[in-house]
């Protein structure tokens, strides 16, 4: 099939530091090793608007601003984005647009894409949960702005020919949403960077966002309450607006010998990390697929998870780990405790998780999405644009 010129949307890309982000990046660095024209529209990591090369893809920067309520964040404004994705898609005339928000630079694209008549795909990796830390909403008045957001969402998405998400439980929200033809596509991941690797005392890692609905602290509560000489370091790899919190926690539980804040790391030693570490704990309430997880499990790492959201469908029970309710510190610190005390079956969970990692490879994924372009181009052809009244 002929090579395609495809332009991605989004609200976060590198050097911003989370799942999205760095599945947008897999995907746009992948189709273009598959050979297509791959172009990338996100805000700008600085400020001032500009045009990159970045590992074979054509990444344009929409200008943006300094969030005031966290320093490290550069948001897009609306009269900005709006423009500027209209004129790239006059400009670049692309084959297919695939937005993975429906915020402002995504919400741009695909009205410049749907009022265009272009085949429109979007991907969704939000959650309510998710902006808790970055605008915060009484308690009072969470459910109603969250059911809001939804049906934002849907309004948005609504407009695209194919809308996707990581899992199946993440396609039931988006069927909630009035979205009803959505599809399940795998973030995928590359199994093959990740190994294990011999270490001293066995590490509990977490690798994410620092933020509340992450539940750290229920992490470290659980690591407190292990039985007393079980050899055991924790290691948090990620940053966000709890760090402070939970690293004055972990000194109050007397932890500050055998828990280290390691803040962002980058990909190298990321990888090195998941292979050092005997459990991966992911506590998080909001994981729409988690790449994290996938990420340790690639890595031969047994699993500890919140059964929450879509966490269930990368760990299976005395299989490759154990799921405990939210909130149970008990039952986590039970579920660690009992990996740490044997090797021989975190090895045995372990290869499990290997296994099962594998069923995520990043070659499916975008296979899938390109048949996914395809049709939708297809699909275009054949359906005449609309005639002004």
């Amino acid at each position: 099939m002929k090579s395609l010129r495809i332009l991605i949307g989004v609200d976060t890309y590198s050097p911003d530091v989370n799942g999205a982000a760095r599945f947008a990046e897999r995907l746009a660095t992948g189709l273009a090793r598959r050979g297509h024209d791959v172009h990338v529209v996100a805000a700008s990591p600085s400020g001032p608007p500009g045009t990159e090369q970045w590992d074979g893809v054509t990444v344009h920067r929409v200008r943006s601003h300094r969030y005031p309520m966290h320093a490290s964040i550069q948001i897009t404004m609306p009269w900005e984005a709006g423009p500027a994705t209209a004129a790239l898609v006059e400009e670049l005339d692309p084959d297919v647009v695939h937005v993975q928000a429906h915020f402002v630079v995504g919400r741009g694209l695909v009205n410049a894409a749907h009022r265009t008549g272009r085949p429109l795909i979007a991907t969704n990796h939000f959650m309510p949960e998710n902006l808790s830390a970055y605008v915060p909403v009484p308690r009072f008045l969470r459910r109603a702005v969250a059911a809001w957001a939804w049906r934002d969402l849907g309004r948005v998405f609504g407009k695209a020919g194919v809308v996707t998400a990581p899992t199946p439980r993440a396609v039931e929200l988006l069927v909630a949403a009035g979205l009803p033809n959505a599809i399940p596509v795998s973030c995928g991941i590359d199994a093959e960077r990740y190994h294990a690797a011999e270490s001293g005392v066995p590490t509990v890692l977490f690798v994410g966002r620092l933020d509340q609905e992450k539940r750290v602290d229920e992490l470290i509560r659980a690591f407190a309450a292990l039985p007393v000489g079980l050899p055991g370091d924790l290691e948090i790899v990620g940053d966000g607006a709890r760090r402070g919190d939970w690293s004055a926690l972990a000194e109050e539980l007397g932890l500050s010998e055998r828990v280290r804040f390691r803040g962002f790391v980058t990909e190298e030693e990321l990888v090195d990390t998941y292979a050092r570490a005997a459990v991966f704990v992911m506590p998080g309430i909001a994981e729409l697929q988690s790449m994290a997880t996938l990420e340790a499990m690639a890595a031969g790492t047994p699993v500890v998870a919140a059964k929450a959201m879509a966490l269930p469908h990368l760990v299976r029970p005395g299989h490759n780990g154990w799921l405990y309710p939210p909130g149970d510190v008990a039952e986590l610190a039970s579920g660690l405790a009992v990996l740490l005390a044997e090797p021989a079956l975190r090895r045995q969970m372990g290869a499990a998780s290997r296994t099962m990692a594998t069923e995520h490879a990043i070659g499916t994924t975008l296979a899938r999405f390109e048949g996914i372009y395809y049709r939708e181009i297809d699909r275009a052809r054949r359906v005449p644009l609309p005639t002004a009244a």
